[in-house]
């Protein structure tokens, strides 16, 4: 694939999971990365190899803070704008932080973008913006009404980006991220994602509790694929492809019930044990979809994406990560 060498490129949340992702990669190719974090979901064992990294800037700041989203943004060609309060149920239950953070911080890196006068800002949408739309797979062009105040804040991301091309010419794009997984997300606290809070489970032998009868399904989607579509995103110059959002996803979708197969049989390979532990069902999350699958015909199309990694090949991956990092 392409790649983007020798630029200077924010990373907004580089020490989540995501953003230290991106951080590792661009440093790798030859550019100078700047990440801004306030380490209140990232993690400072994300970005730890960076540091003494002579490419790699880390600014302790908050994008609450339109000073720290100015300092960030001083002489960047990029901006990879991935921090966020991620997760439907942090949301309900605070959706005020929810609100400043994602709609309030998002403007003030718009406003940085703008003033610095970067190139573009690439920036992490969500697929829960899809809302109460039943149709599947899901067309960027076809969205419903939000089921949640994250949904809501990540809808006006939406909405604010095109306003910022339309009004002051700053170039944007933004990644509808479906479901992404992958080494170095965190399985732990309230809002763990559900792949790694499953792993961790099965690893400790204890018994996952899934939510609903397991047969919602998801486009989960591998931490690589993710890292493609952002390079492909920043490397476009092509007006057609700008000032617009895509699926950023595999394409297929996986129930609840077949993911906690798989997790079973690839833990299974390294404790054979982990294969007969029993799963428990509770009631259905507020706010959750029932089925989420992406379109990925518009990033084929615009952008020249071909995720590299199915959702098995990412399992193996991530599952073996855990194994070997995490296992107490």
């Amino acid at each position: 694939m392409q790649q983007i060498e020798n630029k200077k490129i924010v990373v907004t949340g580089g020490a989540g999971f995501i953003g230290s992702n991106l951080c590792e990669h661009l440093v790798q190719h030859n550019n100078k990365v700047v990440c801004l974090d306030n380490f209140a979901t990232g993690k400072s064992s994300n970005i730890q190899h960076l540091l003494s990294n002579p490419n790699f800037t880390l600014i302790v700041g908050d994008i609450r803070n339109l000073a720290d989203c100015h300092k960030a943004a001083e002489g960047a060609d990029y901006i990879l704008h991935q921090a966020a309060l991620g997760s439907v149920p942090r949301s309900i239950n605070d959706p005020i932080t929810t609100n400043d953070v994602n709609v309030s911080g998002f403007l003030n890196m718009l406003v940085a973008a703008r003033d610095a006068k970067v190139k573009k800002m690439v920036y992490a949408a969500s697929s829960s913006t899809y809302g109460d739309s039943e149709s599947l797979p899901k067309v960027e062009d076809v969205i419903g009404k939000p089921l949640s105040p994250y949904a809501i804040t990540k809808y006006v991301n939406e909405l604010y980006a095109d306003i910022f091309q339309r009004t002051y010419g700053l170039n944007t794009i933004g990644l509808r991220y479906f479901n992404v997984f992958g080494r170095k997300q965190d399985p732990n606290g309230a809002y763990a994602a559900v792949i790694p809070k499953f792993v961790m489970q099965l690893m400790k032998h204890e018994s996952p509790i899934i939510n609903g009868d397991g047969n919602y399904s998801r486009d989960f989607t591998y931490i690589d694929n993710v890292i493609q579509m952002n390079v492909l995103a920043l490397g476009t110059e092509d007006p057609e492809a700008m000032n617009t959002v895509y699926n950023t996803a595999f394409g297929d979708r996986t129930t609840l019930n077949d993911l906690m197969a798989s997790l079973k049989k690839y833990l299974a390979d390294f404790d054979p044990e982990i294969g007969g532990i029993e799963t428990i069902y509770g009631p259905n999350r507020v706010g959750d979809i029932p089925h989420s699958l992406a379109s990925i015909d518009k990033a084929k199309k615009l952008l020249g994406y071909t995720p590299q990694f199915s959702m098995q090949q990412g399992l193996q991956q991530a599952v073996t990560w855990y194994w070997e990092n995490l296992k107490e």
